[in-house]
């Protein structure tokens, strides 16, 4: 038997457990559990610590009985990658192991009154104060800010902090201390690609960076040390693999490996709860001047060089389907929406620009908010369907537009993975939209799989080579732009209109009525 290697894959909405053959890269078996986000508050996004831990062990249980039904061995798993959601924020208590307060998750914007007033005091009132050192705008998006807000907000936190009990992580530091053993001597780790988007880490020496703590008031003493994407940093205990060492890659450099995109230039886009564009710049950081984020793509060994990406960062793509199936009631199940949308094939002037959380690249504006508009009397669900679609794929050109930009070099064609790309009306759509053809893997897996190739290459594990004549071929299905350019380009020039009525919506001033009144209670309020 081939050896097997595996990968956590722990994303926004769902945890995953999936084994690959380490010589053929063929998909043997996987598992998947669903993960509840809870909204306290508007505009605030959290998801229980306790909860994904829980759906890691079940993936990890039922997959391993699947591989027993199929007379594999599970002590063929060499090596076990973690790849998760990046950003989101957690902070447990060592010595008892529990969670002091839900995750913090990435879209959340709970932190924009602390955003805004991080901006007003830098120099010029510039977002982009920090991105000599970090790569990235001050944003609601970073870990940075989520940390800061435990710190200041919840008690347990602040608590544990004094008495030397917390230890903060994303969600990559928190599954991997817990599977190698937690309070009794778990390791707490990240690696680069995951530290590279907390704001606290500089991204040209490669370690956290004492003027950044203190910039946010984070004492260094809670943070985890820092690795390479493809070494072990310990094995997993009381599970069904016992023997499997762990390592980690932040989701969207995972997929960037599991396209192949080793070489300057080479981009994929994953279509997710959120929407990622990466583009591989070689082993220089690349500053964007269009909007785009810097950042460390992966490091695959102690002692290999770290490659860096540029990335536009969309957050809502499949989560607009989510909301007008959850919110809305429009659809009972994801695969639905592609049915209504095809029904009408157009959205017949609608355009729906989702910005729940803010918008991102390239605009890094956290008080858009989501509109449709163009609605007549004629415009239904189905027409919604389509529009929804369609902002998924505006979206993407706006990144794209901006990468090209920056690099030169536009590029001839898109490979794309995620769950959203099972969606072939989407895929039909975002060929016609961007103008160049679209590449979708027939194995769209390929989160899991490039974190399964950097725990198979790791030092020490060696059963997964990463040289690229050995590289495994993917077969892929193709997607031509099917409409003529002027029509793309009126659609998309409606699309930038409506982006600027989502513009400027919120704002953290109090509003009054006409007593004078405030119409919120409390300091903080948005109107």
């Amino acid at each position: 038997m081939d050896p097997l290697v595996a990968a956590i894959d722990q994303g926004t909405s769902s945890t995953r457990f999936l084994v690959f053959n380490a010589k053929t890269a063929e998909l043997i078996s996987h598992h998947q559990v669903e993960i509840n986000q809870s909204f306290p508050k508007e505009g605030w996004v959290e998801e229980d610590p306790r909860e994904i831990m829980q759906s890691v062990h079940e993936c990890i249980e039922r997959t391993c009985e699947k591989l027993c039904k199929l007379n594999i061995d599970v002590s063929n798993i060499k090596a076990v990658g973690v790849t998760n959601q990046r950003e989101t924020t957690l902070v447990w208590d060592k010595d008892t192991g529990e969670p002091l307060y839900n995750a913090i998750v990435w879209l959340d914007l709970r932190t924009q009154s602390t955003v805004e007033r991080l901006i007003n005091k830098a120099p010029g009132r510039n977002k982009n104060h920090l991105r000599h050192k970090t790569g990235l705008p001050i944003s609601t998006y970073f870990s940075a800010v989520k940390l800061r807000w435990l710190l200041d907000n919840v008690d347990e936190v602040h608590e544990a902090f004094l008495s030397q009990r917390a230890m903060f992580g994303t969600v990559d530091s928190w599954i991997i201390w817990c599977l190698t053993g937690g309070k009794n001597g778990g390791v707490h780790c990240t690696d680069v690609s995951n530290a590279s988007r907390t704001m606290l880490f500089n991204i040209h020496t490669m370690d956290w960076d004492p003027e950044l703590c203190r910039y946010f008031d984070i004492p260094m003493e809670i943070l985890p040390s820092v690795r390479s994407s493809s070494e072990i940093y310990g094995w997993m205990v009381s599970s069904d693999t016992p023997h499997s060492t762990l390592c980690c890659l932040g989701d969207q450099s995972a997929a960037l490996v599991g396209q192949m995109c080793f070489n300057e230039g080479q981009a994929k886009n994953t279509y997710g709860t959120g929407c990622f564009l990466l583009r591989n710049t070689g082993t220089k950081p690349v500053i964007s001047d269009h909007g785009l984020l810097t950042t460390v793509a992966y490091k695959l060994g102690k002692d290999e060089p770290a490659c860096y990406a540029l990335e536009g960062s969309v957050a809502i793509a499949g989560a607009v389907v989510r909301w007008l199936k959850d919110n809305m009631g429009m659809v009972q199940s994801s695969s639905e929406i592609e049915k209504l949308a095809a029904a009408v094939g157009t959205s017949y002037g609608c355009y729906f620009v989702p910005a729940f959380s803010g918008l991102y690249a390239p605009y890094w504006e956290p008080s858009a908010r989501g509109i449709i508009c163009g609605l007549t009397q004629f415009t239904n669900r189905n027409h919604l369907a389509f529009a929804a679609l369609e902002a998924v794929c505006f979206q993407t050109r706006e990144i794209l537009d901006a990468m090209n930009q920056d690099s030169g070099v536009p590029l001839t064609q898109l490979k794309v993975d995620g769950g959203m790309t099972s969606n072939r009306l989407l895929m039909q759509l975002q060929a016609d939209i961007l103008c160049i053809p679209v590449v979708r893997p027939t194995m769209s897996e390929t989160t899991a799989l490039g974190v399964a190739m950097a725990a198979g290459a790791a030092e020490g594990v060696g059963v997964w080579s990463l040289s690229p004549g050995q590289l495994p071929h993917v077969t892929s299905e193709r997607y031509e732009p099917q409409i003529n350019p002027e029509e793309s380009e009126y659609r998309f020039a409606r699309w930038k209109k409506a982006v600027q009525k989502a513009m400027n919506w919120e704002t953290t001033e109090p509003c009054y009525n006409g007593s004078g009144k405030p119409l919120h209670a409390g300091s903080d309020f948005s109107c």
